[in-house]
């Protein structure tokens, strides 16, 4: 990361970046912001105004697009570059590479769906599959022997600021939520849209971040006041990678007002719900949703507005079996 701090995040960086990725030859879409009162979801169980970011209907599945169009944007075309993903980022990564026809090489944990490397593959990248904890070391490999360019799955200033489009959007559809939750795995994703709102002169809104019971990188950064790492094991393997991202470790304990967890059994319950709803949404990208509808996890729901992020529906039939009906 170098010398990049929170400090470089500002409103303007952020729309700058916003109007990247709405100009992006990728086609990044501006998805839907569902109210969940107009779903078939039961209602939630603390009475509320809660209004759904539909990014599982995002171009390649997930809201990773967002961040790859706007690093894409800013390195040089025809480049070499290396990336480390359990599946969403190396779609996007993937999708962008053969769009701009740059050379690239996906490393993933070896936990990580197979059919997520099939896909990958298919747009021409090469996909290596390591245990999570050699991920850094095989990309460093590559950077040094290789002589790839190493773009960063969460911890990147331009990444987290693509990232931060999704944020702008909540905030023309929902002038002044009270409350919004997002997922969290590196962080990049919480620390843009915390810092969309925050910058935009939202100091009263709540911001919560969800992690996996099994894959707290965050919430245990943010007991131990620094960015750590640690074994991860979840359902949820795209919120599980080995630690949290140092940049969005920084923006998140500036903007984030608590990191809340779930275990990999309320996930399933997300998931299964959102499914009989006609949602397809991925473990990962559930994880907002379970704490929601866990009913004790986000505090003082009752009658506010709250925003909660679907992030990612990549889900193959070989996963879906995994769900109770």
């Amino acid at each position: 990361m170098g010398d990049v701090s929170a400090d470089c995040v500002t409103l303007d960086v952020l729309r700058e970046a916003r109007e990247t990725v709405r100009g992006s030859p990728l086609g990044v879409v501006q998805t839907p912001l569902v109210p969940w009162s107009q779903t078939s979801l039961p209602p939630p169980p603390v009475p509320c105004s809660v209004h759904i970011k539909l990014e599982n209907m995002q171009k390649t599945g997930s809201f990773k697009i967002r961040g790859v169009a706007n690093q894409f944007a800013r390195r040089p075309k025809g480049g070499h570059f290396v990336t480390m993903s359990a599946g969403n980022y190396g779609k996007a990564f993937a999708y962008a590479s053969k769009h701009y026809g740059s050379k690239g090489k996906v490393v993933m944990p070896e936990t990580a769906p197979l059919s997520r490397s099939t896909l990958i593959q298919s747009f021409g990248v090469e996909v290596e599959r390591v245990p999570t904890s050699c991920l850094m070391d095989v990309v460093n490999h590559c950077v040094q022997n290789d002589h790839m360019t190493f773009l960063h799955s969460y911890d990147d200033l331009d990444l987290i600021a693509g990232h931060a489009s999704l944020g702008l959007e909540v905030l023309e559809a929902v002038p002044e939520p009270d409350v919004v939750v997002v997922c969290c795995g590196g962080g990049g994703l919480l620390a843009g849209v915390a810092a969309a709102i925050r910058l935009s002169g939202f100091s009263r809104t709540r911001i919560y971040g969800v992690e996996p019971e099994g894959a707290c990188t965050m919430y245990q950064s943010f007991l131990e006041e620094r960015p750590v790492g640690m074994e991860t094991k979840s359902i949820a393997s795209g919120l599980a990678p080995p630690s949290a991202g140092t940049l969005p470790y920084q923006l998140c304990r500036r903007h984030v007002d608590q990191i809340v967890l779930v275990s990999d059994e309320e996930i399933k319950t997300a998931v299964s719900a959102l499914y009989r709803s006609g949602l397809v949404v991925e473990p990962s990208g559930a994880a907002a949703f379970a704490a929601i509808i866990a009913g004790d996890k986000i505090p003082e729901m009752a009658g506010k507005s709250v925003v909660c992020i679907l992030s990612g529906g990549n889900m193959g039939k070989d996963e879906l079996a995994n769900f109770p009906d």
